[in-house]
């Protein structure tokens, strides 16, 4: 296929072509595409150099797959273009995930809404990153237990917010004083606050989780309530997760369901210190779930410990897997698929 990656340089682009590597994603044309300052520019891909293009250049090749990599406002300029031509977008900004008329989807969970595709869906979103992971965990208990309320807590990794982040803590981490993305330090400190506040005190990456969970679940009664916060980390997001269940669970059990599900890794020995950490999340596809308990204050109800390298799972390794699945099961209406990462 023709692969254009817009926004090849950032994180997300970057981890994106490492993914199409890995995963062997049939790639026999790129079109690497980036702001109009790097284009002419030169990447490299699977051990050849490529010539950085144009966005006009991108769509006038009119690429099988283009991967964006340029945030909410440059999607809804360039995705309907895109669209226009039959193209078949993977959103990963959040400016489609709340559109009725478009799809949410994590392939193992709801990977099954691509099956009705029409000629006006055109657009599938990919989800925010902290939801991706939590609900891969969720969904194969809430099929065998039935989910009433969910609260969770994250402990997100600077590379959710881009290569700036990343750089702003290093310098901090050298006691050097550089540009800075964050209100506040964020070496040796926590905050509680990704995205803006809304005027219900929430962000608006809590209510991503919120509203995203009950979209890509197919349940408006699952209850979700979330608290995001940065830490100094590189390699993963990882979150704290209380589930109330309709009915009771055996933990054995759960352990079954969860070792036994698809992209799911089971780290739940505490006798041996065996727990999901972001450290060995970085660089994998899958979700890690572990510190599994119960809540002895509520009945029917679990905690657990769900960790996954946002930039893979979180984002780029999910968009592949839906264009995956669209080739898998040949469903795609047109030649040309395109992907948009934040």
């Amino acid at each position: 296929m023709k692969i254009a990656v817009v926004g090849a340089t950032g994180l997300v682009g970057t981890q994106m072509l490492q993914v199409l590597k890995n995963r062997k994603f049939p790639v026999s044309e790129l079109i690497a595409v980036a702001s109009e300052r790097s284009v002419g520019n030169k990447i490299e891909f699977d051990g050849k150099s490529y010539r950085v293009h144009s966005m006009q250049e991108a769509i006038d090749a009119v690429p099988d797959i283009a991967i964006f990599s340029a945030g909410g406002s440059v999607s809804l300029e360039f995705a309907p273009k895109f669209a226009e031509k039959g193209t078949i977008v993977i959103d990963n900004s959040s400016a489609w995930r709340m559109n009725p008329n478009y799809k949410l989807v994590v392939p193992e969970v709801n990977s099954h809404e691509l099956h009705d595709l029409n000629e006006n869906d055109k657009i599938i979103a990919n989800p925010n990153c902290s939801t991706i992971q939590m609900v891969v965990a969720l969904n194969p208990l809430h099929k065998k237990y039935k989910i009433k309320r969910v609260v969770v807590s994250t402990y997100q990794s600077v590379t959710g917010t881009g290569k700036a982040a990343v750089d702003q803590l290093m310098s901090e981490r050298k006691g050097e004083t550089g540009n800075k993305v964050y209100p506040h330090p964020i070496d040796l400190n926590v905050l509680p606050h990704i995205d803006v506040f809304l005027e219900n005190g929430y962000t608006k990456e809590e209510m991503k989780m919120v509203l995203e969970t009950k979209k890509i679940m197919s349940d408006d009664s699952i209850q979700v309530t979330a608290t995001a916060v940065r830490i100094p980390t590189m390699g993963g997001h990882s979150e704290a997760i209380n589930v109330e269940f309709e009915n009771d669970f055996d933990l054995n059990e759960v352990r079954e369901i969860l070792k036994n599900s698809e992209g799911i890794i089971l780290q739940d020995d505490v006798s041996k210190f065996e727990y999901p950490m972001p450290i060995n999340s970085e660089g994998k596809d899958e979700v890690f779930v572990g510190r599994l308990r119960r809540d002895e204050s509520q009945k029917n109800t679990l905690n657990m410990w769900v960790v996954a390298d946002n930039l893979r799972k979180g984002a780029a390794t999910n968009a592949i897997q839906i264009a995956e699945y669209l080739v898998k099961e040949n469903l795609l209406k047109t030649e040309t698929v395109c992907l948009v990462l934040k």
